[in-house]
């Protein structure tokens, strides 16, 4: 019999699993299920309502996922469960929530129930900016080096802005609180029964440093000198390495799964970093964007260089041996799912039904027939804040160009080559500071479905572009690192280099930049980024300005 690995993939609106064969990487069985409360960012299920930029999301919903998916895979695969050698979990991130000791979180305690501060903050809640604000310029002000290895600003997304949140808003939820979490090890905590914590999320999120750990209490206390000894307090400092084995599953999950118990688990891993073994990049040179409902730009190099804007670098944090460097766009299969939704006509929606095609493929085939600059349209791609090279949640999207003869088509298609100008700007920030983009390779939704939007990108970016042959990319990322977790000895590998090359996946397929269209997006380019600079560096401060009196009229 064959021996397998099961990777755990929670995104933004669902969760899926596939199961892989850990000697061929085939996939023999994959399933989805959708979050019950999926995104709340309007108001908690008792109808509580939540202010602006708040994201949260319900920590049932991932045991529900878990409870369905996991036996779905085991199903459809006809699969033993003592052939079932190792899982591995990854996560949006910076996900997390505020539990007690035994991993109970305060959000399924009655009296917590209706308080907002008790839920899951989702990665885009963006709630704490002003947190996010003082944590940069405390750490300015006291001339922290840590400061530089997170592109010289804290994001809003991250954990210590979030938890301060609770602690400003909601003392006693902070008080109440044992632990503030990562989803990614709350669920591997589930599985387990023990509590550990990944470099992964430490590293990008936490500014947590191999050989320095956190920032000192000195610092923390300079923000609020109830924060202290938050570290000590709230997350604790054993940090495990990617493809540790973090434990084994046990007997009370392996009831509810399926799944033999003691079966191996791998520590956590975020969805975008999990994703690029499973694309069998293993050298430094090699940009990987998993396009979703956000995009997340993953590098490898052997080189340590500070790169303003990027989201972080931390020393082994994508692979063992390289520098990973993260940069992102916090707004992209969310900006096209906002367009279909709220700027489509009713006879477009009529004749995509009748093409038997979604409402976004009927859009791509309309705008595919378009050439570069054609529409006379320019955006810029923030509708959700910028996350590089900005860092600024604060600014927001527009759309230059628009007549009175400016079709829907021509709107869409001027917001997937702002999203693409967006990862343009990533790439050009990157090898201006030393740190090489040769080859650029993309997994996701996106990559997967779109060859529209592959070929704008190529022609924008002005480079190949290689596609990830699992519609699971992070799924199976998440497997690969489950094999790892469970060793060469049960039937999996010692090495996620030498796992990574049998169970990774390439689509035969290259897309490859069109020279005279390239051509016309370099003038488009050059005027992208004189408003990119002119609204995102302080030429013209109209987007919070819009914010502060949008802010002024809530409750």
């Amino acid at each position: 019999m064959g021996k397998y690995s099961i990777g755990i993939d929670y995104g933004t609106l669902s969760g899926r699993a596939v199961l892989v064969d850990v000697v061929t990487g085939a996939e023999i069985a994959s399933s989805e299920m959708a979050y019950p409360h999926a995104v709340m960012d309007e108001a908690l299920p008792s109808g509580k309502k939540l202010g602006v930029d708040w994201a949260l999301q319900h920590p049932q919903d991932y045991l529900d996922v878990l409870y369905h998916i996991v036996p779905d895979v085991l199903k459809q695969g006809g699969v033993a469960a003592a052939d079932v050698i190792g899982v591995g979990v990854d996560f949006t991130s910076c996900t997390v929530l505020p539990v007690k000791k035994d991993g109970t979180p305060l959000c399924f305690l009655p009296e917590y129930a209706d308080e907002p501060n008790a839920y899951v903050k989702l990665w885009k809640h963006h709630a704490a900016q002003d947190k996010a604000n003082i944590i940069t310029e405390t750490a300015e002000k006291r001339g922290e080096k840590w400061l530089a290895r997170y592109g010289g600003k804290i994001s809003s997304e991250w954990v210590f802005a979030k938890i301060w949140q609770i602690l400003d808003e909601s003392p006693e939820v902070y008080a109440a609180m044992d632990r503030f979490i990562e989803a990614a090890d709350w669920l591997v905590w589930q599985l387990t029964g023990k509590e550990t914590r990944n470099s992964c999320t430490a590293g990008y999120k936490a500014l947590w440093h191999k050989q320095e750990g956190y920032p000192s209490r000195e610092y923390f206390a300079a923000l609020d000198p109830r924060l202290e000894n938050v570290v000590e307090e709230k997350l604790g400092t054993d940090i495990l390495p990617l493809g540790s084995r973090a434990g084994g599953i046990t007997p009370e999950i392996a009831e509810k799964t399926g799944l033999a118990a003691g079966t191996a688990v791998a520590v956590g891993n975020v969805d975008a970093h999990v994703c690029v073994p499973a694309v069998k990049i293993s050298g430094a040179g090699k940009m990987l964007a998993i396009m979703g409902t956000s995009t997340c730009h993953m590098l490898l190099s052997e080189k340590e260089r500070a790169v303003p804007g990027v989201c972080g670098y931390v020393e082994d944090g994508i692979l063992p041996g390289f520098y990973g460097y993260e940069a992102g766009q916090s707004c992209v299969g969310d900006h096209f799912a906002w367009f279909v939704e709220n700027c489509v006509p009713a006879s477009y929606r009529e004749e995509a039904e009748k093409e038997g095609l979604p409402i976004q493929v009927y859009l791509q085939k309309l705008a595919g027939r378009q050439k570069a600059g054609e529409s006379g349209l320019l955006a810029l791609d923030w509708w959700n804040g910028n996350r590089s090279i900005l860092v600024d949640v604060d600014l927001t999207g527009v759309m230059l160009g628009m007549t009175l003869q400016t079709k829907p088509e021509e709107m869409y298609r001027a917001l997937v080559e702002a999203t693409a100008f967006g990862t343009r700007t990533i790439i050009e920030n990157f090898e201006k500071h030393g740190v090489p983009v040769d080859e650029f390779y993309a997994a996701g939704g996106i990559a997967e479905k779109s060859p529209f939007m592959m070929q704008v990108y190529s022609d924008i970016i002005k480079k190949p572009i290689r596609i990830s042959g699992s519609k699971q990319g992070p799924a199976l990322g998440a497997a690969i690192f489950g094999a790892v977790a469970a060793g060469s000895a049960a039937g999996g590998y010692d090495s996620v280099f030498e796992a990574a090359e049998r169970m990774g996946k390439l689509k035969d397929v290259l897309y490859t930049p069109d020279e005279e269209e390239a051509k016309t997006y370099d003038a488009l380019y050059a005027e992208y980024e004189k408003l990119h600079d002119y609204f995102g560096r302080g030429g013209n401060d109209v987007m919070k300005t819009l914010k502060r009196i949008k802010k002024a009229h809530e409750g």
